[in-house]
């Protein structure tokens, strides 16, 4: 299956639509503009999409693991098949400069990763998730307002820490 994306006329997805790759292929070949031309004929020539790939997810093509019993995907050694970025989702925004699908904002202090058009923080998810002896995780969070990472004991949620960049270590 083929999946295309539903623009909007600010380039915002509002809906993702599977076409069967049939409809797409000419001489053995996939050519978005046919399902482009098929979608146009159901929906209106008013309409406008942008195929995406389903198995690319920040800028690399996964496939499904060999392992029928495992879902998690693995990155592809071909990595020719990236397409668009990252599969598209009602609300992503779809940039013609990039040719790349883009998610939502989650917080006006993160910035685009130009390679993966995703948003990051602009301070990295602290790699230390765990505290004590034996070891417990934490649930981490990002606060906006204080533009730092927060974390909590899980067992006990008044037990609070946030994430200091100085020493690269979790502060109660």
């Amino acid at each position: 299956m083929a999946h295309f994306a539903k623009l909007n006329q600010n380039n915002v997805v509002i809906n993702v639509i599977k076409v069967n790759n049939d409809v797409l292929l000419e001489n053995g070949i996939e050519l978005e503009q046919k399902g482009i031309n098929f979608l146009k004929s159901i929906f209106g020539e008013d309409t406008n999409w942008k195929q995406t790939s389903y198995n690319t997810v920040a800028g690399k093509y996964y496939t499904p693991n060999s392992d029928p019993t495992i879902q998690e995907k693995v990155i592809n050694p071909d990595q020719s098949k990236v397409f668009r970025k990252n599969y598209a989702a009602v609300d992503y925004t779809y940039d013609p400069i990039r040719d790349a699908f883009i998610p939502p904002k989650q917080y006006n202090s993160w910035i685009l990763d130009e390679i993966t058009c995703n948003w990051k923080p602009p301070i990295d998810l602290p790699s230390t998730k765990t505290y004590g002896n034996p070891p417990k995780d934490y649930y981490i969070d990002w606060n906006e307002n204080l533009v730092r990472w927060e974390a909590y004991d899980q067992e006990d949620p008044k037990n609070k820490f946030y994430w200091d960049v100085n020493t690269l270590s979790w502060v109660s």
